[in-house]
């Protein structure tokens, strides 16, 4: 008897949702869009078949990527009245749990997890090397397991695939041979081995596959575009030769190619499943036309999404210009937005790289914004941080010094040529930046002293704030979704990435931004710099071709509006800046007596403290005071570098000494 009624299961769907529900279908793949209610369908999906005793939910597994997809997953089906709820892990969990179950069988003691190979890669390398080294072959280890690539076939596929590898190829096969063969003798597997193994046993024991087979007869498996050849491998295996097989996914989504991906099993599911049934979702409930159409002009070629929502304002691009210029004037608008009753966990800012995450957290926070920094590692236990600290602190303990020589190590170095280096890069030139700022308050610093601020600056940051902005990568904003979004960093170098050359480099690249644009719900702010500082070094950018592709397919007006109007920015931009490639000049002409005041203040309070007059009030907000004269605190926070904490500081002095007579 149905617990639930299947009428109520289906209530609310359209008929593209419906269709992806009721299909009756030995193996059926669901193409859903963003937004297009994919996790909906996945659940309602089950929750219908055990409904029309299509399946038994005890017998239902659900493959995802996340533990927390999986609990997601369940608690959904809970919501739908589902008792028995079906089965729902990660790839690594489902094989474990049945390698698990083998060993204590035979009366086997289970091997050890390798979780830290670092150490373990370490000792294995030739000769002298830097901390990231070992890192660098873990990868290309990680890359060729997840292809189903043995040691022996390493140098030439890698050769073929052109990997640009830290040791020649031929070493790096011999590692990877070493890594295999001493995991097996201290009865260690990593990872990837849990999948491998668990494809074996099953493989090698038809009762055990057949167990498994009645165990699990219903498998669904999420976000199928992120699949890798060894994921797959082994799911063929679980599913065996008449699967029941339900997969979702959808291919503009696919940005994960660079970690073993393969959105080809997604694009050619029929070819794999031959009597597969085939349901395309493209009605977005999330964001508005302009955003979509947006959205739609980053992959042309794939069909747009069809929207559901009410319309609402085109994206805007803005020019800045400089890097800090943006990163303050999306602050002042987060403010000015919270303002209005919008919720802080309302809004995101979604950057390209790690280290663009640095300085924009560090502005928002200044700006009493409080911040959720998603990055994949915290600058202090990245380990080229970890070894340019090793580095820093032998060779000077004065912090200008030993950022001097970090610098021109880095300026030494050619450009990066892959995403690795190039990430691994820009986060040493966040830290030489952050260590710059830290001096201009602490002008005899030393590197222990910037240390210990570094991780007193962490202590706050650890943990998730309820109601707080996301700054975050485009990557790691993949699943999540925001009412306003602001995308920084919309320069060619960054978007697309300068190491994406080739012809699938650029697709991934078009394929994240279109990730990127579709988080947002109702407004999207589209921001570029005309000046970006990376470390000491100082580059002049230029607008990414995307904005002109979003602008020409923004709805609400004319192509030749919207490139004027960026066109018009960028020459403002650049026109602000001083011809030594400096700060923006300050706006001219400025209230003499008042900027004479205020530098007199300036210095007094810079002498008490100990520190330089630009810390306590930099020369161009000196003279933007001067010359907008505000005659309130709201006012003086509307002074581009100024800050509200500087206002609650210093306001009150501030505001007395603008408003004295001349």
């Amino acid at each position: 008897m149905p617990e639930v009624d299947p009428e109520q299961i289906l209530a609310g769907l359209n008929a593209e949702q419906y269709e992806a529900v009721t299909v009756d279908a030995p193996a059926v793949v669901i193409r859903a869009g963003a937004g297009s209610g994919k996790t909906r369908v996945l659940t309602r999906r089950i929750a219908y078949g055990a409904a029309t005793d299509r399946l038994d939910p005890r017998r239902a597994l659900a493959l995802t990527f996340t533990r927390k997809a999986a609990g997601e997953l369940n608690q959904r089906l809970r919501q739908l009245g589902l008792r028995q709820s079906a089965a729902a892990g990660t790839f690594h969990s489902i094989a474990l749990a049945q390698l698990r179950q083998r060993w204590e069988e035979q009366g086997r003691k289970p091997p050890t997890l390798l979780e830290r190979k670092y150490s373990f890669i370490t000792k294995m390398l030739p000769g002298t090397h830097d901390r990231t080294t070992p890192l660098d072959v873990i990868s290309e280890i990680e890359w060729a397991k997840a292809r189903r690539i043995t040691p022996d076939k390493y140098q030439v596929t890698a050769t073929r695939a052109g990997r640009t590898p830290p040791l020649d190829p031929a070493t790096i096969a011999e590692l990877y041979d070493r890594y295999e063969q001493t995991k097996t003798q201290r009865h260690l597997i990593d990872f990837d081995d849990i999948l491998i193994q668990c494809g074996r046993h099953l493989q090698r024991d038809s009762g055990a596959a057949s167990a498994f087979r009645w165990k699990f007869r219903h498998v669904f498996v999420d976000e199928f575009q992120d699949v890798n050849p060894l994921q797959f491998a082994l799911l063929k295996v679980f599913t065996g030769s008449e699967p029941d097989l339900c997969a979702v996914g959808d291919g503009r989504q696919a940005i994960y190619a660079w970690n073993g991906a393969d959105s080809g099993f997604l694009d050619n599911f029929e070819e794999h499943f031959p009597n597969a049934v085939s349901v395309a979702l493209q009605q977005n409930y999330r964001s508005s036309p302009e955003i979509l159409a947006a959205a739609s002009a980053m992959l042309p070629d794939h069909g747009s999404l069809v929207p559901t929502q009410a319309s609402g304002d085109a994206p805007s691009i803005t020019a800045h210009a400089t890097d800090q210029a943006e990163a303050e004037a999306i602050a002042r608008s987060l403010r000015l937005t919270q303002s209005s009753r919008r919720k802080w966990a309302d809004m995101a800012v979604l950057v390209r790289t790690n280290a663009q995450v640095v300085l924009l957290s560090d502005v928002l926070g200044r700006y009493d914004v409080p911040v959720n920094a998603r990055t994949e590692t915290r600058l202090l236990e990245r380990p080229e941080v970890q070894d340019a600290l090793d580095r820093m602190r032998p060779e000077s303990q004065r912090l200008g010094p030993a950022l001097d020589d970090l610098s021109l190590q880095l300026g030494e170095q050619e450009d990066p040529e892959s995403p690795t280096d190039l990430d691994r890069r820009s986060v040493l030139e966040a830290f030489v930046r952050s260590g710059r700022d830290h001096l201009a308050v602490d002008p005899n610093a030393t590197v222990e002293s910037f240390l210990i601020a570094l991780k007193a600056g962490n202590a706050d940051g650890g943990g998730h704030r309820r109601n707080a902005v996301d700054v975050t990568t485009f990557h790691a904003a993949k699943g999540l979704e925001w009412d306003i979004v602001h995308i920084a960093g919309l320069e060619r170098g960054l978007a697309p990435i300068a190491h994406a050359t080739s012809a699938d480099g650029v697709a991934e690249e078009h394929r994240l931004m279109y990730v990127a644009l579709t988080r947002a719900r109702r407004s999207l702010h589209l921001h570029w710099a005309a000046e970006r500082s990376f470390g000491d070094r100082v580059s002049s950018r230029s607008p990414s071709p995307f904005l002109d592709d979003i602008a020409a397919a923004t709805p609400t007006r004319s192509t030749s509006e919207r490139l004027t109007e960026a066109t018009r920015q960028v020459r403002s931009a650049r026109s602000s800046l001083r011809p030594d490639g400096g700060r923006p000049a300050p706006p001219e002409p400025a209230h003499e007596p008042t900027a004479e005041r205020l530098r007199e203040w300036r210095s007094s309070v810079a002498r008490a403290n100990g520190v330089p007059a630009h810390v306590v009030l930099h020369d161009d907000v000196v003279h933007a005071l001067a010359q907008l004269r505000p005659t309130t605190k709201d006012g003086l926070a509307e002074v581009t570098g100024l800050g509200p904490i500087k206002v609650a500081q210093y306001g009150d002095d501030l505001l007395r000494l603008i408003s004295e007579p001349v």
